[in-house]
């Protein structure tokens, strides 16, 4: 898909980047569940998917994560 693709042409240093910030991003979505209301609930699955997308290509490529 095109967004594997745009993936695949980013730099390993800015993927590794791009995946620590989604990490955290679920992580604070998920605490301010317990806490609060989310306002888009489709917002985990969309994280978790390209958190997913992102470690895919970093392992296509040998990053040990």
């Amino acid at each position: 898909s095109s967004i594997a693709k745009e993936l695949r042409d980013k730099p390993t240093d800015e993927l590794e980047r791009e995946l620590e910030g989604l990490v955290e991003g679920l992580f604070k979505l998920r605490f301010r569940k317990v806490t609060d209301v989310v306002e888009n609930p489709a917002e985990f699955k969309k994280s978790r998917r390209q958190i997913a997308r992102i470690k895919t290509v970093l392992h296509e490529r040998g990053v040990k994560r």
